[in-house]
Protein backbone atom coordinates (compact mmCIF):
# COMPACT_ATOMS: atom_id res chain seq x y z
CA UNK A 1 0.00 0.00 0.00
CA UNK A 2 1.21 3.38 -0.23
CA UNK A 3 0.87 6.37 1.87
CA UNK A 4 -0.21 9.58 1.98
CA UNK A 5 2.83 11.19 0.09
CA UNK A 6 2.72 9.24 -2.52
CA UNK A 7 5.99 6.65 -1.36
CA UNK A 8 6.01 3.13 -1.56
CA UNK A 9 5.55 1.13 1.79
CA UNK A 10 5.32 -3.03 2.19
CA UNK A 11 3.72 -3.90 4.87
CA UNK A 12 5.44 -6.21 7.48
CA UNK A 13 5.75 -9.81 7.22
CA UNK A 14 2.97 -11.49 9.78
CA UNK A 15 2.67 -15.03 10.98
CA UNK A 16 -0.36 -15.12 8.12
CA UNK A 17 1.63 -14.10 5.51
CA UNK A 18 4.05 -16.85 6.59
CA UNK A 19 1.66 -19.55 6.50
CA UNK A 20 -0.95 -19.13 4.38
CA UNK A 21 0.75 -18.46 0.49
CA UNK A 22 -0.15 -15.90 -1.47
CA UNK A 23 -2.79 -18.47 -4.12
CA UNK A 24 -6.32 -17.36 -4.87
CA UNK A 25 -8.81 -19.84 -5.58
CA UNK A 26 -12.73 -19.46 -5.49
CA UNK A 27 -12.42 -19.94 -1.56
CA UNK A 28 -9.22 -19.40 -0.43
CA UNK A 29 -9.93 -17.08 1.98
CA UNK A 30 -11.59 -19.65 3.98
CA UNK A 31 -8.29 -20.97 4.02
CA UNK A 32 -7.69 -18.65 6.66
CA UNK A 33 -9.08 -19.17 10.62
CA UNK A 34 -9.91 -15.64 11.97
CA UNK A 35 -11.80 -15.59 8.37
CA UNK A 36 -14.02 -18.73 8.62
CA UNK A 37 -15.17 -17.63 12.26
CA UNK A 38 -15.63 -13.98 10.70
CA UNK A 39 -17.98 -16.11 7.65
CA UNK A 40 -19.81 -18.36 9.74
CA UNK A 41 -21.24 -15.74 11.98
CA UNK A 42 -22.00 -13.75 9.13
CA UNK A 43 -23.90 -16.21 7.35
CA UNK A 44 -26.35 -16.98 10.28
CA UNK A 45 -26.44 -13.17 11.50
CA UNK A 46 -27.08 -12.36 7.72
CA UNK A 47 -30.12 -14.91 7.43
CA UNK A 48 -31.33 -13.63 10.64
CA UNK A 49 -31.42 -9.88 9.05
CA UNK A 50 -33.28 -10.98 6.16
CA UNK A 51 -35.83 -13.18 8.33
CA UNK A 52 -36.46 -9.42 10.25
CA UNK A 53 -36.75 -7.18 6.80
CA UNK A 54 -39.36 -9.46 5.67
CA UNK A 55 -41.28 -10.09 8.78
CA UNK A 56 -40.67 -6.31 9.68
CA UNK A 57 -42.38 -5.13 6.52
CA UNK A 58 -45.60 -7.56 6.91
CA UNK A 59 -45.99 -6.59 10.40
CA UNK A 60 -45.78 -2.89 9.73
CA UNK A 61 -48.50 -3.84 6.47
CA UNK A 62 -50.84 -5.68 9.50
CA UNK A 63 -50.74 -2.84 11.56
CA UNK A 64 -51.49 -0.07 9.62
CA UNK A 65 -53.02 -1.47 5.96
CA UNK A 66 -50.71 1.37 4.18
CA UNK A 67 -47.83 0.44 1.82
CA UNK A 68 -46.44 4.10 2.55
CA UNK A 69 -45.95 2.82 6.71
CA UNK A 70 -43.61 0.01 4.99
CA UNK A 71 -41.87 2.59 2.85
CA UNK A 72 -41.75 4.91 6.05
CA UNK A 73 -40.06 1.94 7.43
CA UNK A 74 -37.52 1.36 5.16
CA UNK A 75 -36.28 5.03 4.91
CA UNK A 76 -35.95 4.80 8.70
CA UNK A 77 -33.45 2.22 8.32
CA UNK A 78 -31.87 4.14 5.25
CA UNK A 79 -31.85 7.90 6.39
CA UNK A 80 -28.95 7.89 9.20
CA UNK A 81 -26.15 6.28 6.95
CA UNK A 82 -27.62 9.12 3.69
CA UNK A 83 -27.26 11.94 7.29
CA UNK A 84 -24.43 10.27 9.11
CA UNK A 85 -22.29 7.98 6.99
CA UNK A 86 -19.01 10.05 7.10
CA UNK A 87 -18.44 10.10 10.89
CA UNK A 88 -18.96 6.33 10.91
CA UNK A 89 -16.22 5.79 8.86
CA UNK A 90 -14.11 8.44 11.24
CA UNK A 91 -15.01 6.44 14.13
CA UNK A 92 -14.06 3.20 12.36
CA UNK A 93 -10.76 4.55 11.92
CA UNK A 94 -10.00 6.29 15.24
CA UNK A 95 -11.13 2.60 17.29
CA UNK A 96 -9.64 -1.35 16.76
CA UNK A 97 -12.42 -2.74 14.06
CA UNK A 98 -12.96 -6.19 16.19
CA UNK A 99 -13.91 -3.86 19.55
CA UNK A 100 -16.28 -1.79 17.73
CA UNK A 101 -17.99 -5.00 16.22
CA UNK A 102 -18.54 -6.73 19.26
CA UNK A 103 -20.46 -2.99 20.42
CA UNK A 104 -22.00 -3.26 16.90
CA UNK A 105 -23.37 -6.65 16.72
CA UNK A 106 -24.44 -6.76 20.25
CA UNK A 107 -26.40 -3.31 19.52
CA UNK A 108 -28.22 -4.68 16.85
CA UNK A 109 -28.85 -8.04 18.57
CA UNK A 110 -31.03 -5.80 21.16
CA UNK A 111 -32.94 -4.13 18.63
CA UNK A 112 -34.05 -7.63 17.58
CA UNK A 113 -34.97 -8.58 21.22
CA UNK A 114 -36.60 -5.74 21.50
CA UNK A 115 -38.65 -5.96 18.82
CA UNK A 116 -38.83 -9.61 19.64
CA UNK A 117 -40.46 -8.81 23.19
CA UNK A 118 -43.11 -6.17 21.93
CA UNK A 119 -44.73 -8.83 19.44
CA UNK A 120 -44.71 -11.72 21.74
CA UNK A 121 -45.90 -9.79 24.35
CA UNK A 122 -49.21 -8.39 22.65
CA UNK A 123 -48.22 -4.77 23.19
CA UNK A 124 -46.12 -4.22 19.67
CA UNK A 125 -47.37 -0.82 18.06
CA UNK A 126 -46.01 0.68 14.69
CA UNK A 127 -43.96 3.46 16.01
CA UNK A 128 -41.85 0.81 17.92
CA UNK A 129 -41.08 -0.81 14.25
CA UNK A 130 -39.91 2.52 13.21
CA UNK A 131 -37.85 3.15 16.31
CA UNK A 132 -35.94 -0.02 16.17
CA UNK A 133 -35.32 0.59 11.84
CA UNK A 134 -34.13 4.08 12.87
CA UNK A 135 -32.07 2.00 15.83
CA UNK A 136 -30.77 -0.33 13.54
CA UNK A 137 -29.87 2.62 10.56
CA UNK A 138 -28.01 4.55 13.40
CA UNK A 139 -25.87 1.32 14.45
CA UNK A 140 -24.76 0.36 11.00
CA UNK A 141 -23.29 3.69 10.01
CA UNK A 142 -20.36 2.54 12.20
CA UNK A 143 -20.71 -0.99 11.91
CA UNK A 144 -20.75 -1.22 8.11
CA UNK A 145 -17.74 0.58 7.74
CA UNK A 146 -15.88 -1.26 10.67
CA UNK A 147 -17.38 -4.61 9.33
CA UNK A 148 -15.60 -3.80 5.93
CA UNK A 149 -12.65 -2.48 7.11
CA UNK A 150 -12.03 -5.39 9.10
CA UNK A 151 -11.43 -7.82 6.30
CA UNK A 152 -8.02 -7.17 4.79
CA UNK A 153 -7.52 -7.37 8.66
CA UNK A 154 -8.75 -10.84 8.55
CA UNK A 155 -6.68 -11.92 5.53
CA UNK A 156 -4.29 -9.63 4.45
CA UNK A 157 -4.12 -7.69 1.31
CA UNK A 158 -3.33 -11.04 -1.05
CA UNK A 159 -6.90 -12.14 -0.14
CA UNK A 160 -8.51 -8.90 -0.19
CA UNK A 161 -10.85 -9.26 -3.37
CA UNK A 162 -11.91 -12.88 -2.87
CA UNK A 163 -12.44 -11.99 0.82
CA UNK A 164 -15.27 -9.89 -0.59
CA UNK A 165 -16.34 -12.14 -3.32
CA UNK A 166 -17.53 -14.30 -0.28
CA UNK A 167 -18.54 -11.74 1.79
CA UNK A 168 -20.88 -10.81 -0.80
CA UNK A 169 -22.07 -14.25 -1.94
CA UNK A 170 -22.42 -14.85 2.15
CA UNK A 171 -25.24 -12.22 2.28
CA UNK A 172 -26.76 -13.43 -0.91
CA UNK A 173 -27.01 -16.92 0.26
CA UNK A 174 -29.08 -15.85 3.62
CA UNK A 175 -31.28 -13.51 0.97
CA UNK A 176 -32.06 -16.80 -0.37
CA UNK A 177 -32.68 -18.84 2.73
CA UNK A 178 -33.99 -15.64 5.19
CA UNK A 179 -37.40 -14.87 3.31
CA UNK A 180 -38.25 -18.61 3.38
CA UNK A 181 -37.66 -19.43 6.94
CA UNK A 182 -39.35 -16.22 8.18
CA UNK A 183 -42.38 -17.01 6.24
CA UNK A 184 -42.70 -21.09 7.58
CA UNK A 185 -42.06 -19.40 10.93
CA UNK A 186 -44.55 -16.30 11.06
CA UNK A 187 -46.84 -18.92 9.18
CA UNK A 188 -46.17 -21.32 12.35
CA UNK A 189 -45.76 -19.01 15.37
CA UNK A 190 -46.16 -15.71 14.71
CA UNK A 191 -44.11 -12.71 13.67
CA UNK A 192 -42.57 -12.27 17.24
CA UNK A 193 -40.15 -15.65 16.63
CA UNK A 194 -39.02 -14.36 13.63
CA UNK A 195 -37.80 -11.26 15.67
CA UNK A 196 -36.61 -13.13 18.33
CA UNK A 197 -34.35 -15.72 15.94
CA UNK A 198 -32.85 -11.91 14.13
CA UNK A 199 -31.82 -11.02 17.92
CA UNK A 200 -30.34 -14.15 18.88
CA UNK A 201 -28.78 -14.53 15.11
CA UNK A 202 -25.94 -12.28 16.66
CA UNK A 203 -24.63 -14.01 19.03
CA UNK A 204 -22.75 -15.76 16.36
CA UNK A 205 -20.80 -13.38 14.88
CA UNK A 206 -20.00 -12.19 18.41
CA UNK A 207 -18.65 -15.76 19.00
CA UNK A 208 -16.81 -15.48 16.40
CA UNK A 209 -14.52 -12.16 17.18
CA UNK A 210 -14.17 -13.94 20.89
CA UNK A 211 -12.35 -16.94 19.53
CA UNK A 212 -10.47 -15.31 16.81
CA UNK A 213 -6.61 -14.64 17.30
CA UNK A 214 -5.91 -11.90 17.29
CA UNK A 215 -1.91 -12.62 16.53
CA UNK A 216 -3.14 -13.54 13.29
CA UNK A 217 -4.75 -10.14 12.06
CA UNK A 218 -2.86 -7.57 9.80
CA UNK A 219 -2.78 -4.38 12.19
CA UNK A 220 -4.17 -1.16 10.65
CA UNK A 221 -2.88 2.24 12.13
CA UNK A 222 -5.45 4.65 13.95
CA UNK A 223 -6.00 8.16 13.68
CA UNK A 224 -5.76 9.81 16.77
CA UNK A 225 -9.13 9.53 18.78
CA UNK A 226 -9.63 13.74 19.37
CA UNK A 227 -7.94 14.92 16.17
CA UNK A 228 -9.50 17.35 14.34
CA UNK A 229 -10.80 17.75 10.52
CA UNK A 230 -10.40 14.00 9.73
CA UNK A 231 -13.75 13.84 8.22
CA UNK A 232 -12.30 16.79 5.75
CA UNK A 233 -9.45 14.89 5.84
CA UNK A 234 -11.12 11.52 4.16
CA UNK A 235 -12.75 13.79 1.53
CA UNK A 236 -9.61 15.40 1.12
CA UNK A 237 -7.64 11.81 0.62
CA UNK A 238 -10.47 10.56 -2.04
CA UNK A 239 -10.85 13.64 -3.84
CA UNK A 240 -7.11 13.43 -4.86
CA UNK A 241 -7.13 10.04 -5.81
CA UNK A 242 -8.83 9.48 -9.24
CA UNK A 243 -9.02 5.84 -8.74
CA UNK A 244 -11.12 6.34 -5.59
CA UNK A 245 -13.67 9.12 -6.41
CA UNK A 246 -14.30 7.63 -9.84
CA UNK A 247 -15.60 4.33 -8.49
CA UNK A 248 -17.18 5.80 -5.80
CA UNK A 249 -19.00 7.98 -8.44
CA UNK A 250 -19.94 5.19 -10.60
CA UNK A 251 -20.91 2.93 -7.51
CA UNK A 252 -23.46 6.37 -6.94
CA UNK A 253 -25.07 6.44 -10.14
CA UNK A 254 -25.45 2.72 -10.25
CA UNK A 255 -26.97 2.40 -6.45
CA UNK A 256 -29.32 5.71 -7.27
CA UNK A 257 -30.45 4.30 -11.34
CA UNK A 258 -29.51 0.65 -11.77
CA UNK A 259 -30.75 -1.21 -8.04
CA UNK A 260 -34.54 -0.19 -8.49
CA UNK A 261 -35.50 -3.63 -8.70
CA UNK A 262 -38.26 -3.98 -6.26
CA UNK A 263 -40.23 -1.27 -8.04
CA UNK A 264 -39.01 -2.56 -11.48
CA UNK A 265 -40.02 -6.22 -10.34
CA UNK A 266 -43.04 -5.86 -8.96
CA UNK A 267 -44.09 -3.75 -11.64
CA UNK A 268 -43.07 -6.58 -14.34
CA UNK A 269 -44.65 -9.07 -12.26
CA UNK A 270 -48.21 -7.31 -11.56
CA UNK A 271 -48.51 -4.94 -14.68
CA UNK A 272 -46.93 -6.44 -17.20
CA UNK A 273 -47.06 -10.10 -16.64
CA UNK A 274 -50.36 -10.06 -14.40
CA UNK A 275 -48.56 -12.97 -12.22
CA UNK A 276 -49.11 -11.46 -8.70
CA UNK A 277 -47.19 -11.74 -5.62
CA UNK A 278 -46.20 -15.23 -6.78
CA UNK A 279 -44.72 -14.71 -9.81
CA UNK A 280 -42.69 -11.08 -8.06
CA UNK A 281 -41.28 -13.78 -5.15
CA UNK A 282 -40.15 -15.72 -8.27
CA UNK A 283 -38.53 -13.12 -9.38
CA UNK A 284 -36.43 -11.56 -6.75
CA UNK A 285 -35.03 -15.31 -6.05
CA UNK A 286 -33.69 -15.72 -9.22
CA UNK A 287 -32.23 -11.68 -8.77
CA UNK A 288 -30.88 -13.34 -5.64
CA UNK A 289 -29.34 -16.30 -7.19
CA UNK A 290 -27.56 -14.67 -10.03
CA UNK A 291 -26.34 -12.51 -7.35
CA UNK A 292 -24.92 -15.31 -5.94
CA UNK A 293 -23.44 -16.80 -8.96
CA UNK A 294 -21.63 -13.60 -9.48
CA UNK A 295 -20.15 -13.22 -6.20
CA UNK A 296 -18.79 -17.00 -6.67
CA UNK A 297 -17.53 -15.91 -10.33
CA UNK A 298 -15.81 -12.55 -8.87
CA UNK A 299 -14.29 -14.96 -6.43
CA UNK A 300 -12.12 -16.78 -9.00
CA UNK A 301 -10.27 -13.34 -10.20
CA UNK A 302 -7.06 -12.45 -9.13
CA UNK A 303 -7.56 -8.81 -9.35
CA UNK A 304 -9.74 -6.28 -9.43
CA UNK A 305 -9.15 -3.97 -12.38
CA UNK A 306 -11.05 -0.36 -13.20
CA UNK A 307 -11.00 -1.36 -16.53
CA UNK A 308 -12.79 -4.64 -15.63
CA UNK A 309 -15.03 -2.51 -13.53
CA UNK A 310 -16.32 -0.14 -16.09
CA UNK A 311 -16.89 -2.68 -18.58
CA UNK A 312 -19.25 -4.32 -16.47
CA UNK A 313 -21.15 -1.90 -15.59
CA UNK A 314 -21.39 -0.75 -19.00
CA UNK A 315 -22.65 -4.55 -19.69
CA UNK A 316 -25.19 -4.22 -17.04
CA UNK A 317 -26.58 -0.95 -18.28
CA UNK A 318 -27.11 -2.68 -21.78
CA UNK A 319 -28.81 -5.84 -20.30
CA UNK A 320 -30.79 -3.35 -18.27
CA UNK A 321 -31.98 -1.99 -21.68
CA UNK A 322 -31.96 -5.25 -22.98
CA UNK A 323 -33.93 -6.92 -21.36
CA UNK A 324 -36.36 -4.31 -20.91
CA UNK A 325 -38.53 -4.79 -24.05
CA UNK A 326 -38.90 -8.70 -23.43
CA UNK A 327 -42.37 -9.95 -24.63
CA UNK A 328 -41.81 -13.27 -22.37
CA UNK A 329 -42.48 -13.99 -18.38
CA UNK A 330 -40.21 -16.96 -19.13
CA UNK A 331 -37.73 -15.03 -20.69
CA UNK A 332 -37.67 -12.32 -18.48
CA UNK A 333 -36.89 -14.80 -15.65
CA UNK A 334 -34.03 -16.60 -17.30
CA UNK A 335 -32.28 -13.24 -18.17
CA UNK A 336 -32.62 -12.15 -14.50
CA UNK A 337 -30.03 -14.63 -13.40
CA UNK A 338 -27.45 -12.66 -15.80
CA UNK A 339 -28.77 -9.05 -14.83
CA UNK A 340 -27.89 -10.17 -10.82
CA UNK A 341 -24.56 -11.68 -11.78
CA UNK A 342 -23.65 -8.56 -13.48
CA UNK A 343 -24.80 -6.07 -10.75
CA UNK A 344 -22.86 -8.10 -7.61
CA UNK A 345 -20.17 -8.54 -10.35
CA UNK A 346 -19.76 -4.21 -10.23
CA UNK A 347 -20.55 -3.94 -6.53
CA UNK A 348 -17.93 -6.85 -5.75
CA UNK A 349 -14.98 -5.06 -7.80
CA UNK A 350 -16.02 -2.00 -7.01
CA UNK A 351 -15.41 -2.78 -3.34
CA UNK A 352 -12.54 -4.51 -3.81
CA UNK A 353 -11.10 -2.03 -5.94
CA UNK A 354 -11.25 0.58 -3.65
CA UNK A 355 -10.42 -1.40 0.00
CA UNK A 356 -7.20 -2.22 -2.29
CA UNK A 357 -6.66 1.39 -3.30
CA UNK A 358 -6.83 2.74 -0.23
CA UNK A 359 -4.09 2.93 2.99
CA UNK A 360 -5.62 1.52 5.60
CA UNK A 361 -5.16 4.12 8.33
CA UNK A 362 -8.04 6.32 5.88
CA UNK A 363 -10.08 2.80 5.18
CA UNK A 364 -13.14 3.28 7.52
CA UNK A 365 -13.93 7.02 5.75
CA UNK A 366 -13.36 5.74 2.25
CA UNK A 367 -15.93 2.71 2.71
CA UNK A 368 -18.10 4.85 4.38
CA UNK A 369 -18.77 7.16 1.50
CA UNK A 370 -18.37 4.17 -0.62
CA UNK A 371 -21.82 2.67 1.15
CA UNK A 372 -23.23 6.66 1.43
CA UNK A 373 -23.10 7.22 -1.33
CA UNK A 374 -24.29 3.81 -2.94
CA UNK A 375 -26.90 3.21 -0.58
CA UNK A 376 -27.77 6.90 0.10
CA UNK A 377 -29.13 7.26 -3.91
CA UNK A 378 -32.19 4.98 -2.28
CA UNK A 379 -34.26 7.86 -1.46
CA UNK A 380 -33.81 9.67 -4.78
CA UNK A 381 -33.71 7.02 -6.81
CA UNK A 382 -37.02 4.84 -6.16
CA UNK A 383 -39.45 8.01 -5.77
CA UNK A 384 -38.18 9.03 -9.56
CA UNK A 385 -38.13 5.62 -10.76
CA UNK A 386 -41.69 4.73 -9.24
CA UNK A 387 -42.79 7.86 -11.05
CA UNK A 388 -41.44 7.19 -14.09
CA UNK A 389 -42.82 3.78 -13.62
CA UNK A 390 -46.38 5.07 -13.22
CA UNK A 391 -46.29 7.60 -15.83
CA UNK A 392 -44.26 6.07 -18.70
CA UNK A 393 -44.68 2.48 -17.85
CA UNK A 394 -42.56 -0.23 -16.11
CA UNK A 395 -40.50 -0.88 -19.72
CA UNK A 396 -39.51 2.72 -20.07
CA UNK A 397 -38.52 2.92 -16.64
CA UNK A 398 -35.92 0.10 -16.75
CA UNK A 399 -34.71 0.90 -19.59
CA UNK A 400 -33.94 4.40 -18.34
CA UNK A 401 -31.78 3.33 -15.61
CA UNK A 402 -29.83 0.98 -17.91
CA UNK A 403 -29.10 3.71 -20.41
CA UNK A 404 -27.81 6.08 -17.20
CA UNK A 405 -25.59 3.42 -16.04
CA UNK A 406 -24.32 2.85 -19.11
CA UNK A 407 -23.38 6.63 -20.47
CA UNK A 408 -22.14 6.83 -16.68
CA UNK A 409 -19.69 3.62 -16.98
CA UNK A 410 -18.81 4.75 -20.41
CA UNK A 411 -18.13 8.42 -18.97
CA UNK A 412 -16.05 7.07 -15.76
CA UNK A 413 -14.12 5.26 -18.13
CA UNK A 414 -13.04 8.13 -19.98
CA UNK A 415 -12.33 9.77 -16.92
CA UNK A 416 -10.09 7.20 -15.65
CA UNK A 417 -8.21 6.88 -18.76
CA UNK A 418 -7.41 10.58 -18.86
CA UNK A 419 -6.69 10.18 -15.58
CA UNK A 420 -3.68 7.61 -16.15
CA UNK A 421 -2.56 9.52 -19.15
CA UNK A 422 -3.61 6.81 -21.68
CA UNK A 423 -5.91 7.60 -24.66
CA UNK A 424 -8.46 5.51 -27.13
CA UNK A 425 -7.04 4.37 -30.28
CA UNK A 426 -9.32 3.25 -32.70
CA UNK A 427 -7.78 0.98 -35.79
CA UNK A 428 -10.04 -0.62 -38.15
CA UNK A 429 -7.79 -1.50 -40.76
CA UNK A 430 -8.09 -4.81 -42.23
CA UNK A 431 -5.55 -7.01 -40.12
CA UNK A 432 -5.44 -4.11 -37.90
CA UNK A 433 -9.05 -4.02 -36.09
CA UNK A 434 -7.86 -2.19 -32.29
CA UNK A 435 -9.66 -0.42 -30.00
CA UNK A 436 -7.72 0.09 -27.08
CA UNK A 437 -6.09 2.33 -24.93
CA UNK A 438 -2.89 3.47 -24.82
CA UNK A 439 -0.55 5.93 -23.78
CA UNK A 440 -0.62 9.74 -25.41
CA UNK A 441 2.15 10.00 -27.40
CA UNK A 442 5.14 12.08 -25.52
CA UNK A 443 3.38 11.23 -22.14
CA UNK A 444 4.64 8.83 -20.05
CA UNK A 445 2.59 7.54 -17.40
CA UNK A 446 3.09 8.85 -13.97
CA UNK A 447 2.02 8.13 -10.57
CA UNK A 448 -1.68 8.78 -11.27
CA UNK A 449 -1.52 6.66 -13.79
CA UNK A 450 0.09 3.51 -11.82
CA UNK A 451 -3.12 3.65 -9.45
CA UNK A 452 -5.26 2.86 -11.39
CA UNK A 453 -4.89 -0.60 -11.48
CA UNK A 454 -5.83 -2.84 -8.52
CA UNK A 455 -3.98 -1.28 -5.79
CA UNK A 456 -2.24 2.22 -5.44
CA UNK A 457 0.47 1.63 -7.21
CA UNK A 458 0.26 -1.19 -8.92
CA UNK A 459 0.55 -0.24 -12.60
CA UNK A 460 -0.76 1.66 -15.94
CA UNK A 461 -1.54 -1.45 -17.38
CA UNK A 462 -4.85 -1.81 -15.73
CA UNK A 463 -6.91 0.19 -18.22
CA UNK A 464 -5.28 -1.86 -21.12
Amino acid sequence: MSTGSGADSAPAPTTYDKKIPAKTSMFSSLRIRNYRLFAAGAVVSNTGTWMARITQDWLVLSLTGSSAAVGVTTAMQFLPMLLFGLYGGVIADRFTKRNLLFVTQGAMGLGGLFLAAMTLSGHVEVWHVYLTAFFTGLVTVVDNPARQSFVPELVGPEQVRNAVSLNSANFQSARLVGPAVAGVLTAAVGPGWAFLANGLSFLAPITGLLLMRTGELTPTPLAPRRGKGQLREGLAYVRVHPELIWPIVLIGFIGTFGFNFPIWLSAYADDVFHGGSGLYAAFTTLMAAGSLIGALLAARRRSSRLRMLTATAGLFGVALIAVAAVPSAYVFAALLLPVGALGLTVNVTANSSVQMATDPEMRGRVMSLFMMVFVGGTPFGGPLFGWLTDAYGVRVSFAVGGLVVALASLCVGLALARAAGLRLRVDLRRGQRVVAFVPREGLAPGPRAEGLASGPRAGAGALR
